[in-house]
Order: structure tokens, then C-alpha cells, then sequence
């Protein structure tokens, strides 16, 4: 491609081929589940806590994160506020719940409180959801990566799940931890380049720069005003962000999965701690980055010009590309382009490994646990890691050709969130019981977060939502939503049921 050299190249492929190094490295030692799933448990928790940062901070956030800055202003910065509040409730009240004896996944809480039907009903709804926004995150990053790197999107999408899918299977969680803590040095790296490099391209440097934002509106950074649609305000970012990221980082393998690998409850404090610490200065840091480019383009032209809006991205998401291909020189440009390709690849391990996890130990090795060895199930997380690999790749495939699965998949997160929130509460705090009023709770909670996602874009209900709601509801308050659905008709439905229930067996105990 005309915009990379040589130099850039090397740096890229040096890159590629050093984490699939260190992902063999990693997986010399994988003898069974407990290796290739909670890495050993002995990982220090600060490569942890790097590690969690990663996996949450896709190349769509690398890009997109500039995006909003530069066709808005900073106030998305008030969502961060939640997503350190989320961490400190977390590492208080949950952690100790993660090390009751040696877990995979949030999971097999339900199964303790609830029995086996709570256990898979939670399950499911995370390897559907995860496959779903995993598999776009795939397809929306490769778009502005072919840009940059000259090649088809499919290409792209066979090239990044393939790389990534080589050290996940080989190394397992511990490979996909280290890599992740590289990759999040690596993009953390590429955005202070940025807010250090592009005063230096504008007359008068960082005092025009942020002059000029300010005078714009770019530098904005509180609303206090409240509302249930957009713009982001504070109330979205201390309750909405708080409770959707307590069902991230608590209810959901993707992070958890890293906080069971933890030595201790101590260490999981720790490494939740430091993601906490680290959250905050990272999206700020892109955000200014965003809010910079906008005043860089008011001085200059696009040297390529912007792509058209498409379903799940807009045509803001390729300026930061963008700036990387034609305004920086050449072997910093290779470095800011593996900055993105970093964070596209933890995106991409991070969900192979809890989507293998999940399946292996919530399904499998519950149904046949007795029935088969160790060298089975490790041999089966092994396969069932490729096995997710192909579905992303279908996935983003779909997401490629067919709008309606596009956006259907960017909502799923924020429809089942709610549920496995509210499921993990009720596991916890709640007395043991059946499994029935738990499901019906989570299953009820997911139709009403579809219709919230679907009436007000129907033609015959548009108009009737608009005069009850005012707006549509923006994305922070879905998990909030849905988490007291769950938890509403939970309660009201034992509440019902209970003196009907004839004695049951206790729920099964699962330590495995």
C-alpha cells in the first residue's frame, strides 16, 4: 500500500510474529483445564490488572473513542466515573465469592444456589451475546484495519481471528493475559504519541490546540442535566455506567474469567484496583486525542477522504486511521498501526478463551465430568477454542452482508447484561431455592429489553413511545434496566409460587 513503507511493514510483522511467539512460549506448560483456563493461577496480579484493561478496550474503542471526541466533545468521559465505581464495588463485595473454592466462571455460583437449569440458562446467554459482539467487534475493526493495511475486509477478519486464534490455542488464558498486558502497553503507547505529536503539525502548538477546542465546545466534560437518551451525562455515568459495568466485570467470563486466575481474593482486589486506576487516564487520553484531530482538520485537508457511514460504524471512526496513514512518519506509522492491531487481537483472544471456558466447563465437563479424563477436557477446550474462532468468523461474515445482524448484535450485550446481573445478585444474596423463578426472571427481562430496543424503531410505535418516553433510551441505562426486571419478577414469581413448591432436592455444589 502507498501510505506504508518498507520499515512499516517489518514493524508490523515483527510484531505478529512476537506475540504469536510469546503465545507458544506460554503454552509449553498446558497439562489440563486448570492450566489452560485459570492459567495455573499463578499470574502476578498486576499483569492481571493490565490484562482486564485490554480485554474490555477493543480497536473499535481505539478508533471509535477518538470518534466521539471529535464529532462531540469530552462528555463521554462521565461514563469512565462509573467504570471506577463498578471495580470498587466489585472488588469489595465480589471478589471473595470468586475464590469459595476453585471456580471457571460466575456461573457455577448460580449452579451452588440455584441447581443446574440457572447455571446453563446464564451460560447460554453469555456465549450467545459474547459470540454475537465479539464476532462484530471482529468485522467493525477490520474495516478501518483493511484501510490501513491494503487488503479486503474478509481477508482481514480470516487474518486476525486465525493470528489470534494460534496463541489462545496454545497457550490458553495465561498466553491471552500476557499478550494482553503487551498489547494494552502497546495502544496506551500510541494514544500519548498522538496527544504529544499532533500539536507539533499546527502553528502556535498546544496552546492554539486547545484554544481552538475550547472555543469549539470540545473540551466539554459535564452534563448534569438528566434524561434517558443521549447526550451522555453524569447521572448515565455514576448509575447507568456503574451497574453495566458490574455486570462486565462481575457476571460476564469475558473479565471475570482473568479475576478467577488470580492467586487470591487479595490478588483479585489488586488487579480490579489497578484496572480502576488505569481506566480512567486511558479514555481521557483518546478522547483528547479526538478532540486534538478536530482541530488539526480545521487547518488541514483530508489526504483520504472519508468513507461513507455504514451500519455499526460511522464515517468519524476513520480519522484516527486516517491521521495514522498520512500525517505520520513512516516506521511511527507502523508502530501506531500496531498500536490498533494490539487491541483488534485482545479483543479477539479475550472471547475465545472465556467462549471456550464457558462451553468446556459450564456444559461439558458438568455433563460428562465423571465420565471422562482430564486429557479429554483439555484436549476438547483446545478444540472448542477453534470452534469460536470459526463462529466470530461467521459472525462478522453476517455482520459483512447482512445489516438487520449487525445491529442486532451490537444491542445483544446490553439486552442480556441486565439478566446476568441480576442472576448473580440473586445467587449470591438470595437463600437457595429451584432455578424457576430465577429463568423466568432473566428471560422475562431479556424480551422487555428487546421491545425497549425495538419499538421505538417500528413505524407503528414510534410515535407512541416518542409522546410516553420523549426519546429513545440510550445504551448506559440498558444493564440498569434489566438487572431490576430480573430481579422484580424473580421476587414476585417465588413470591407466587412458593406455597405450591413441594420440598426439592438441594442445589447441586459445584467445586471443580
Amino acid at each position: 500500500m502507498k501510505h506504508l513503507s518498507i520499515a512499516d511493514w517489518t514493524i508490523i510483522a515483527a510484531y505478529l510474529l512476537a506475540i504469536i511467539g510469546l503465545g507458544v512460549w506460554f503454552g509449553k506448560d498446558q497439562r489440563n483445564t486448570r492450566d489452560y483456563f485459570l492459567g495455573s493461577k499463578n499470574i502476578p496480579w498486576w499483569g492481571i490488572g493490565l490484562s482486564i484493561v485490554a480485554a474490555e478496550t477493543s480497536a473499535l474503542t481505539i478508533i471509535g473513542v477518538p470518534a466521539i471526541a471529535y464529532g462531540t466533545n469530552l462528555m463521554f468521559i462521565q461514563m469512565i466515573i462509573g467504570y471506577v465505581i463498578a471495580r470498587i464495588i466489585l472488588a469489595i463485595v465480589m471478589v471473595p465469592h470468586y475464590f469459595k473454592g476453585e471456580i471457571y466462571s460466575p456461573y457455577q455460583l448460580f449452579a451452588n444456589a440455584f441447581g443446574a437449569p440457572a447455571r446453563q440458562t446464564a451460560g447460554g446467554f453469555f456465549l450467545i451475546s459474547e459470540t454475537l459482539a465479539a464476532g462484530v467487534r471482529v468485522y467493525v475493526a477490520c474495516i478501518p484495519i483493511q484501510l490501513m493495511l491494503g487488503i479486503k475486509v474478509f481477508p482481514a477478519i480470516v487474518l486476525f481471528v486465525a493470528l489470534s486464534l494460534i496463541y489462545t490455542y496454545i497457550g490458553g488464558v495465561k498466553a491471552v493475559i500476557w499478550t494482553d498486558a503487551v498489547q494494552f502497553m502497546l495502544f496506551l503507547a500510541g494514544g500519548l504519541f498522538a496527544i504529544f505529536y499532533i500539536p507539533t503539525l499546527i502553528d502556535g502548538g498546544l496552546n492554539t490546540v486547545l484554544s481552538e477546542a475550547r472555543a469549539a465546545g470540545k473540551l466539554e466534560w459535564f452534563n448534569g442535566k438528566f434524561s434517558l437518551g443521549a447526550p451522555f451525562n453524569v447521572w448515565m455515568g455514576v448509575i447507568g455506567g456503574t451497574v453495566m459495568v458490574m455486570s462486565s466485570h462481575g457476571a460476564e467470563q469475558l473479565i471475570v474469567q482473568r479475576v478467577l486466575a488470580c492467586r487470591n481474593v487479595a490478588d483479585g482486589r489488586k488487579a480490579l484496583a489497578l484496572s480502576a486506576v488505569v481506566i480512567f487516564p486511558l479514555f481521557l487520553i483518546f478522547l483528547i486525542t479526538g478532540a486534538m484531530l478536530w482541530v488539526f482538520y480545521q487547518h488541514h485537508q483530508f489526504a483520504v477522504a472519508l468513507p461513507e457511514n455504514r451500519p455499526g460504524i460511522k464515517g468519524n471512526d476513520f480519522i484516527f486511521p486516517i491521521f495514522m496513514l498520512t500525517e505520520v512518519p513512516h516506521c511511527l506509522k507502523g508502530f501506531l498501526i500496531v498500536a490498533i492491531l494490539s487491541a483488534a487481537m485482545s479483543s479477539v483472544s479475550s472471547a475465545l478463551t472465556s467462549l471456550a471456558s464457558v462451553s468446556t466447563m459450564d456444559f461439558v465437563k458438568h455433563l460428562l465430568g465423571s465420565e471422562r479424563n482430564e486429557e479429554f477436557f483439555l484436549r476438547f477446550s483446545k478444540w472448542s477454542t477453534v470452534f469460536w474462532a470459526v463462529a466470530l468468523i461467521f459472525v462478522a461474515y453476517l455482520s459483512r452482508e447482512v445489516a438487520f445482524v449487525l445491529n442486532a448484535a451490537f444491542s445483544l450485550r446490553g439486552l442480556t447484561s441486565g439478566a446476568l446481573l441480576g442472576g448473580l445478585l440473586l445467587a449470591v444474596f438470595w437463600r437457595k431455592g429451584p432455578a424457576g423463578p430465577v429463568v423466568i426472571g432473566m428471560l422475562v427481562s431479556l424480551t422487555v429489553m428487546l421491545l425497549i430496543q425495538v419499538l421505538p424503531k417500528l413505524d407503528w410505535t414510534h410515535d407512541w413511545w416518542m409522546r410516553v418516553f420523549r426519546s429513545e433510551i440510550f445504551w448506559p441505562w440498558y444493564t440498569l434496566i434489566g438487572t431490576v426486571v430480573t430481579l422484580a419478577v424473580a421476587f414476585s414469581v417465588r413470591a407466587l409460587v412458593r406455597p405450591k413448591l413441594a420440598p426439592t432436592a438441594a442445589p447441586e455444589t459445584v467445586d471443580i
